[in-house]
């Protein structure tokens, strides 16, 4: 009998313990899968809002951004150009195929997150074209997310024009430099004479920047431009022949 006990022990008894320790694992192991999938979904939504969203929310703000800066104009009885509290102007780059870009004060987070591309003010001072003094109209904007306007910058290349559109004129550059890599420290991209960019002597230059690799913000993309003209604003707000065809 003692026998008979201890063979339905091993017959009922650990066959038990063993479904009920497998019942724990995938227990776990749905519990586990769950959560992976919660987190992958929290990611996709984190990615969609970056990646998407900010851009919508960004253009819509520099959309009535810029509505307000133009109405301003309109409504000046003298020239606004050097009028930083709104935006001073609109950067057109058609090689960037992302059509007018404000222009404002700054290049904090909390002035390019509003889908705006801004001069520096810090650790270098922008020179800004209205002036009329020699130097460097440095910019930035955002290459990902909140409007990304500077998204293809890849896409620029030498002999490119760049122009730069106040209430009064038209400043038109021609891109001679391109950069497409360096520290995010590099502050010598920004100074009045640009060396890095192989220029030795005063001029009337304009610096884009943003960062690179795309969807990083490890390193500084760089491109240069130098003045070739400027032209009056007429009554009809004719742009120039390298933003028309």
């Amino acid at each position: 009998m003692a026998a008979t006990a201890d063979h339905t022990e091993e017959q009922t008894g650990v066959p038990g313990t063993r479904r009920r320790g497998a019942g724990r694992i995938a227990a776990a192991v749905s519990v586990f899968g769950e959560l992976l999938i919660t987190a992958g979904l929290v990611l996709g939504l984190f990615v969609v809002y970056s990646l998407w969203w900010t851009n919508v929310i960004a253009d819509r703000h520099a959309h009535r951004q810029g509505e307000k800066v133009r109405d301003g104009w309109a409504h000046a009885s003298g020239p606004k150009a050097l009028d930083t509290k709104d935006g001073i102007g609109f950067l057109h780059v058609p090689s960037m195929r992302n059509g007018e870009v404000l222009v404002e004060k700054g290049t904090s987070a909390k002035v390019l997150n509003d889908g705006v591309a801004g001069y520096y003010t810090d650790p270098v001072k922008a020179t800004l074209p209205m002036s009329g003094t020699t130097g460097n109209f440095a910019l930035a904007a955002h290459r990902d997310g909140h409007g990304a306007k500077f998204h293809n910058i890849d896409k620029v290349r030498a002999g490119d024009p760049v122009v730069f559109e106040t209430n009064d004129k038209w400043y038109v550059y021609k891109v001679y430099a391109v950069l497409g890599e360096t520290s995010k420290y590099n502050v010598k991209v920004l100074t009045a004479v640009p060396k890095e960019s192989g220029r030795t002597k005063p001029g009337h230059y304009i610096t884009l920047t943003t960062c690179t690799p795309v969807y990083t913000s490890r390193y500084r993309y760089v491109v240069w431009g130098e003045l070739v003209r400027v032209e009056k604003v007429d009554g009809e707000r004719t742009p120039p022949k390298e933003l028309r065809g």
